[in-house]
């Protein structure tokens, strides 16, 4: 029988870790930070008065949305200043397809690495048609990670309702999974994942270590996007053990479209039902 007295420090760490009581709350301790759209208005008015807002409503981070891709290097030197001043980060950024051309690929890469993001989303990729056109969606981002590693970035795609639905028999999400990289995550939106009637843990435990990170958006048959976390149709409870035990999640953003509430009361009323929710 294994005792404290005979147990080596390693040993003991190691058991330690295996508990299922330690192991949960371990789990609970992924970050969860603001994607900024959720904010977008009050953002474009006053970026450093936003941001402070939100570290004070107690969110770890922030994803930054494709108007940054407008600041000078000056001004990225200046946010993340205050990142540093608030002790919050920026987990990601959340781009149009064009971040992924080599046009823009650089700018890319110096602005996230200076507000010390560790990954360069694809949010949005334009009119895409047919299986092949989401393969092109693929190698955009194969070589968006390629450029992207040296700098310690990694590329992400975002998905809306388009990529699960099927197309040809074929849902673009899958296309995209099969055909990129494993080191590109898929960041999985949850409020258009659900509303298009797919099981969000099903996608999770099909894509193990991919599910990096995952916008925490509400949909309600009745109020669609405008359901703060809590009220609509996702069922947060399993999504989120999937994410931490299959999916490989390192941080959450929560997103809020609208509600009955002003964007900061929202933001703030959507951490509060999440910590609830975790307790």
């Amino acid at each position: 029988m294994m005792t404290l007295s005979n147990l080596s420090r390693r040993s003991f760490l190691a058991a330690a870790a295996s508990s299922p009581l330690l192991a949960a709350a371990k789990a609970k301790n992924v970050p969860v930070g603001l994607e900024l759209f959720s904010v977008r208005d009050e953002l474009a008015k006053d970026l450093m008065g936003t941001v402070k807002a939100v570290a004070k409503m107690g969110y770890a981070g922030v994803e930054f949305f494709s108007p940054y891709m407008q600041w000078t290097p000056a001004q990225t030197k200046d946010v993340r200043a205050l990142l540093d001043d608030l002790k919050i980060k920026c987990f990601s950024t959340h781009n149009g397809a064009d971040s992924f051309s080599p046009e823009k690929m650089g700018k890319a890469i110096e602005l996230n690495q200076i507000l010390g993001s560790k990954f360069i989303v694809m949010a949005s990729s334009g009119k895409i048609e047919g299986p092949d056109g989401w393969k092109t969606v693929a190698d955009k981002l194969n070589a968006g990670a390629e450029k992207f590693k040296p700098a310690g970035i990694r590329a992400g795609y975002h998905n809306h309702q388009t990529e699960f639905k099927e197309v040809n028999g074929k849902r673009p999400i899958e296309i995209i999974a099969a055909n990129t990289s494993k080191n590109v995550m898929l960041q999985l939106d949850l409020g258009t994942c659900v509303e298009v009637g797919y099981n969000p843990v099903e996608w999770i435990n099909k894509n193990p270590g991919r599910i990096n990170s995952m916008h925490l958006k509400e949909w309600s048959p009745e109020t669609g996007y405008k359901a703060l976390f809590g009220e609509g149709k996702v069922p947060w409870k399993a999504v989120l053990d999937a994410a931490e035990k299959v999916g490989g999640v390192e941080y959450y953003l929560m997103e809020q479209e609208g509600s009955r509430f002003t964007p900061f009361e929202s933001a703030e009323k959507c951490l509060a039902s999440y910590k609830k929710l975790r307790a």
